[in-house]
C-alpha cells in the first residue's frame, strides 16, 4: 500500500497589480494590498472601526504604509484580516505599483524602524499630564476672572481669551489621544479622547475620527481629504484644480477675489456657524449616543458655570465670542501647514511623496510649539503618526532635512 500523502491546503490565488487596480470600488468591489497580500474589503468597509471612507480611499491600491501608521496592535488586527484574505501578488509582480518610488519607500521604512528603535515614538506621560493640567488651570482662571473682577467689558474679554486658549489647546491635546499615540493600549487613548474632546470641548470623538483619518490617509487629495471639501464652492484650491475650474467655466464664487473674502468666510465662520450645528447632526444621524452624552456634560458644565454670572444672554454672547476666536486660531494653525502645498486628485503616489507634497513645517519656537500644539512639526506627524513631543525636533527626521534629502528621488 502506498504511503498516504499529507493533505494539501488550497493553492494560493495570485493576482496582478492591474487586477487589484480594477477593484477600486467603482463597480462596488474593493480590494487592497498589504505586504503583498490581497484583501477583499468590499463588505468589510461598513464594519471597519476607523470608518468606511478611510479604508475605501485605498481600494485598488497598496495600503502597507498607512496600515502601519494607523494601527497600534498590528498583530491583533492581522488576525481579523485573515477572513478578508483572498490571495497575494504573483511572484513576478513588484512589491510596489509603477506610480510609486521604490527606493524612497524602502528608505522611509528603514527610517521609521530606526525612529521606533530610538524610542522616539514613545510618549512622555508626564508631559501630557502637565499639558492637561495647564488646560484645566486656564479653564479655572477664566471663571475666576469674572468671579473676582466682575462682568464688565475688560474682565469679560479676558475671560473670552482664556476660554479660547482652553478650547484651542484642548483641541490639540485631543488630537494626540485621537491618534492613539499617548498610551500603548487603545482603551486609555479612547477614554481620554472622549473626555478631552467631549467634556472639555463639546464635540464628538467619532466625528473627529471620521474626518481626520481620511485627511491623513490622503492629505490634500480632492474628494478624499474632507479638509479641502470647500473646493470648488467657496475657494479654488491648488494650481491644478483651479485650472480645471477655469476650463470648465465653473464659477460658484468670484475666485479672483478669494484672498479678500477668505478672512470673512474661513477663519471666523467655520466653528461657530458650521461645526456648531453639524456635530449634533452627525451624532444624531449616526446614533452615536455615547458621544452625545459626553457632549451634553460639556454644555451642562459650562452653563452652570457661567449663566449664574452672566445670565443667559451674556453666556450665549461669551460662548460665541469664544467660538469665534477659537475658529480663527484653529483655521490658521491647521491650514498653514497644508493649504500652501500641492492639492490635486489622488495620483496613487507612494506614502512618502503623498505626505511630503501636502505638508510643510513651521519654524520651531517655544511660542509656535505651544500655539500650534506642536503641529508645526507636520512633516514628522504625517509620516509616522505622533512622535513623543519631548523628542520633536531632535530625531533623525528633523524639520526640512527629510525633504532636502529626498528631493533628488
Amino acid at each position: 500500500m502506498a504511503p498516504e500523502t499529507p493533505a494539501q491546503g488550497p493553492a494560493p490565488r495570485y493576482f496582478t497589480w492591474d487586477e487589484v487596480a480594477q477593484r477600486s470600488g467603482r463597480d462596488k468591489e474593493r480590494w487592497l494590498v498589504i505586504e503583498r497580500k490581497v484583501y477583499n474589503i468590499s463588505e468589510f468597509t461598513r464594519r471597519h472601526p476607523g470608518g468606511s471612507r478611510v479604508i475605501s480611499h485605498y481600494a485598488g491600491q497598496d495600503a502597507t504604509d498607512p496600515f502601519v501608521a494607523f494601527h497600534i496592535n498590528k498583530g491583533l488586527v492581522r488576525k481579523y484580516m485573515n477572513s478578508l484574505l483572498i490571495g497575494e501578488l504573483s511572484p513576478e509582480q513588484p512589491s510596489f505599483e509603477p506610480t510609486k518610488n521604490k527606493e524612497l519607500t524602502e528608505e522611509f521604512r528603514e527610517l521609521r524602524a530606526t525612529v521606533e528603535q530610538m524610542g522616539l515614538m514613545k510618549a512622555n506621560h508626564v508631559f501630557f499630564l502637565l499639558y492637561l493640567l495647564h488646560i484645566l488651570l486656564l479653564d479655572v482662571a477664566a471663571w475666576l476672572t469674572l468671579l473676582v473682577f466682575g462682568t464688565s467689558f475688560m474682565p469679560f474679554l479676558l475671560c473670552a481669551v482664556l476660554l479660547s486658549a482652553v478650547q484651542a489647546q484642548a483641541g490639540w491635546l485631543q488630537h494626540d489621544f485621537g491618534h492613539l499615540s499617548v498610551f500603548s493600549t487603545s482603551t486609555w487613548n479612547h477614554l481620554l479622547h472622549h473626555f478631552v474632546i467631549g467634556h472639555l470641548k463639546g464635540a464628538p470623538a467619532s466625528w473627529w475620527n471620521h474626518m481626520h483619518f481620511q485627511h491623513h490617509a490622503k492629505p490634500n487629495c480632492f474628494r478624499k481629504d474632507p479638509d479641502i471639501n470647500m473646493h470648488p464652492f467657496f475657494f479654488a484650491l491648488g494650481k491644478i484644480l483651479s485650472v480645471e475650474l477655469g476650463k470648465q467655466k465653473k464659477k460658484y464664487m468670484p475666485y479672483n477675489h478669494q484672498h479678500k473674502y477668505f478672512f470673512l468666510i474661513g477663519p471666523p465662520a467655520l466653528l461657530p456657524l458650521y461645526f456648531q450645528w453639524y456635530i449634533f447632526y452627525f451624532v444624531i444621524q449616526r446614533k452615536k449616543w455615547v458621544d452625545l452624552a459626553w457632549m451634553i456634560t460639556f454644555y451642562v458644565r459650562i452653563s452652570l458655570t457661567y449663566v449664574p454670572l452672566l445670565g443667559v444672554k451674556g453666556f450665549l454672547g461669551l460662548f460665541f465670542v469664544v467660538r469665534f476666536l477659537e475658529s480663527n486660531w484653529f483655521v490658521w494653525v491647521t491650514q498653514m501647514n497644508h493649504i500652501p502645498m500641492h492639492i490635486d486628485h489622488d495620483r496613487n503616489r507612494d506614502w512618502v511623496s503623498t505626505q511630503l507634497q501636502a505638508t510643510c513645517n513651521v519654524h520651531k519656537s517655544a511660542f509656535n510649539d505651544w500655539f500650534s500644539g506642536h503641529l508645526n512639526f507636520q512633516i514628522e506627524h504625517q509620516y509616522v503618526g505622533r512622535p513623543g513631543k519631548q523628542d520633536l525636533g531632535q530625531g533623525p527626521c528633523v524639520g526640512g532635512e527629510w525633504e532636502q534629502r529626498n528631493q533628488s528621488h
